[in-house]
């Protein structure tokens, strides 16, 4: 399965990545992919990286520009950003 994958603000800085084209292993995901998935497989690259994904930081996550929560479904082919919540005022 490969997929793009676009980090943002926070994540971006901290992870030293903007975006990168990402082929996973087939022992990534049992059966389906989805977005928690993809953060715990991630995760397991640093601790920074655990601490950024998993960690007390509520990462949102977007499918094709989409909104989704962390049991979305990852096709092959998909673009997935992870982004920090924002605040405004």
């Amino acid at each position: 399965m490969k997929i793009k994958v676009f980090y943002f603000a926070r994540l971006k800085e901290t992870l030293k990545f903007s975006t990168e084209d990402l082929v996973l292993p087939d022992d990534v995901f049992a059966s389906t992919l989805t977005l928690l998935k993809l953060k715990a497989h991630l995760a397991k690259r640093s601790d920074v990286w655990q601490q950024m994904l998993m960690g007390k930081l509520k990462v949102r996550g977007a499918i094709n520009h989409v909104l989704v929560d962390d049991h979305a479904p990852i096709s092959d082919g998909d673009e997935v950003a992870f982004f920090p919540p924002v605040t405004g005022g």
